[in-house]
């Protein structure tokens, strides 16, 4: 843990032209990763998870960003500005990742288990985006400011704008007219249980219709 914070400074002074000296230790970002790393995600894990979200409240409160307990980062992140970030519980962030303000790592629902997104390493989300449901985000990844994307993963090495959004840019080159982006494993899967039921729900139908006198 104590790693992991030192490389979210490095992540600072990378990602930031405007830190100098020792004012890195002002960024909010740097607080609420200080309160998840070392408070809030350790008293989750031993499920302690009244003190768990009431320490990642009292971070919201001071700071403006609110990261679930449960939410798993790793090392090098980084939040410009910060304020009105959210992270869900399940959300999972790769290595130097780069968020900016109202950002959402959010789901879609009230489903049991992983129900937040996944971000690979080195993935950026621009100002205010909206990333909904257990998606899969491949390394690399930009995803332009406003961008909403819900259900749908998106491949590694390219950029993703619009809403809903979709791919411009893939491997360095430009995606003319723009491609949208594939559906989620979690989404198919709920589509292929909806259109069983559907199925079954039309063969009761008939069947209650042929035995009719």
């Amino acid at each position: 843990m104590r790693l992991r914070l030192v490389e979210d400074i490095r992540a600072i002074k990378r990602n930031d032209p405007a830190s100098r000296g020792l004012d890195f230790l002002l960024y909010p970002c740097l607080h609420a990763m200080f309160n998840h790393r070392l408070i809030a995600h350790p008293l989750y894990r031993c499920r302690l998870f009244f003190l768990s979200r009431f320490f990642s409240q009292l971070s919201r409160f001071f700071t403006g960003i609110e990261i679930h307990p449960g939410a798993t980062i790793d090392g090098g992140f980084f939040i410009d500005h910060g304020m009105g970030v959210v992270i869900g519980e399940t959300a999972r962030i790769g290595p130097n990742c780069v968020l900016f303000q109202g950002v959402t790592l959010g789901g879609t629902g009230k489903q049991k288990g992983k129900r937040h997104p996944s971000l690979g390493a080195n993935v950026l989300v621009g100002t205010n985006a909206t990333l909904l449901g257990p998606i899969e985000v491949g390394d690399n990844a930009k995803i332009g400011a406003e961008t909403v994307v819900i259900n749908r993963d998106i491949p590694a090495n390219c950029t993703v704008v619009g809403t809903p959004g979709r791919i411009v840019r893939l491997n360095g080159r430009r995606v003319e007219p723009p491609e949208p982006l594939p559906l989620s494993g979690y989404r198919q899967s709920e589509k292929q249980t909806e259109s069983e039921w559907e199925a079954n729900y039309a063969d009761n139908l008939l069947d209650d219709t042929a035995g009719s006198p």
